[in-house]
């Protein structure tokens, strides 16, 4: 009884036998009625086996009533359409409740891991757009298991080389190839140093995208913000040979904010252009206003992007250097944390370029 084809089929037959009963049984009444008035005046029937008249019993005279044969047909009408009804009813309800068996099976599956399963959208509208929606989740549920394995592999594979580092170093020193000196101490510490750093990126990543993250707002001055950012990059960019611009106006509003994750989102893009921008080549900041946001890029003459990396260019770990270069990449989070604190200000940034040693622009949109 709790099989959806079992309801839908008996609704149909409970349908149609009060759409006949009542009909029916409405007639029945009216029909005793005129016997009982006919009875009382002295009416007499000619019984159909025999000659002879007489009064009968109302049984007697029911069978007999010449117009008893209509209520006959009706009830065998009633009893063929129950039994169409009952046939209908098992037939449509099979078919109305067969993509929902299908859903719940495919439902188990990706319970099971099997995030592969599809369903074949058809039926009513109802139906479709249910399977439209489950197909959608399973799919994002794929694409959520690839990107969690990808992360855990990528994770592994970063974590994997300061601790290879590290415990290269010190078996050398218990088998006293390498005197236990301050050097190769400070060679160990760096190495703590890029661990620490990717496990509070990561941590911060996490918090970021659980919204769990929380924002110290106050009113900041951009420009102010880049004027400072910008003095203590200035010797790092000398050193690399690279040609610092400001491009800034005199005044522009404030707008609300965290300072301190406004400026690391300053700091990722401008690490990211020195890494990316070769000897002699210039990093334009620039910060203008429009009707009810503020804009802040950071534009290199550097490598470029191709188009087909742009939009992965904000994904953890990825780096466009197919060797994974620690040292041209970067640990692959920076972009990926800036992403998470511009969206947490309600903004959003975007990566442009016009190809390979074309150079790319990072821009940082945030509401006033």
């Amino acid at each position: 009884m709790n099989q959806m084809w079992v309801r839908i089929s008996l609704t149909y037959v409970v349908i149609v036998v009060f759409l006949f009963l009542i009909p029916t049984v409405v007639y029945l009444t009216i029909q005793a009625e005129e016997i009982n008035i006919g009875y009382s005046q002295g009416e007499e029937i000619i019984d159909s086996t025999t000659t002879e008249a007489g009064p009968t019993n109302l049984y007697t005279r029911l069978v007999n009533y010449p117009r008893m044969s209509l209520v006959t047909g009706l009830f065998r009408v009633l009893l063929s359409i129950s039994m169409v009804g009952i046939l209908v009813g098992v037939i449509s309800s099979r078919g109305l409740a067969a993509p929902l068996h299908k859903l719940a099976e495919a439902a188990k599956a990706v319970g099971s891991q099997d995030l592969s399963q599809r369903i074949e959208v058809k039926g009513s509208q109802e139906v479709r757009e249910v399977a439209i929606a489950f197909n959608a989740m399973a799919e994002a549920l794929e694409e959520a298991d690839v990107l969690r394995n990808n992360m855990l592999a990528d994770i592994a594979h970063e974590l994997r080389t300061p601790l290879t580092v590290i415990q290269g170093n010190l078996r050398a020193i218990l088998d006293d190839v390498y005197k236990l000196d301050k050097i190769e101490v400070a060679r160990l510490y760096d190495q703590t140093r890029q661990l620490s750093r990717l496990v509070d990126d990561l941590h911060d990543l996490a918090l970021l995208e659980a919204k769990q993250f929380s924002l110290n707002s106050s009113e900041v001055n951009l420009i102010e913000l880049v004027k400072d950012v910008s003095a203590i990059y200035a010797p790092i960019f000398k050193d690399q040979g690279i040609t610092l611009i400001l491009d800034l106006p005199e005044t522009a509003p404030s707008i609300q904010g965290d300072c301190a994750r406004l400026t690391q989102c300053l700091n990722n893009l401008l690490n990211n252009a020195i890494r990316h921008t070769p000897n002699g080549g210039e990093v334009t900041v620039q910060f203008y206003t429009g009707e009810d946001q503020v804009f802040l890029s950071v534009k290199d003459n550097g490598i470029g992007l191709d188009e087909e990396h742009l939009p992965f260019v904000f994904d953890r770990f990825y780096r466009v250097d197919p060797d994974r270069n620690r040292r041209t990449g970067g640990s692959g989070l920076g972009l990926a944390i800036t992403q998470a604190l511009v969206v947490a200000h309600g903004g959003k940034i975007e990566a442009t370029s016009d190809g390979k040693d074309q150079g790319s622009e990072f821009t940082i949109q945030i509401p006033l």
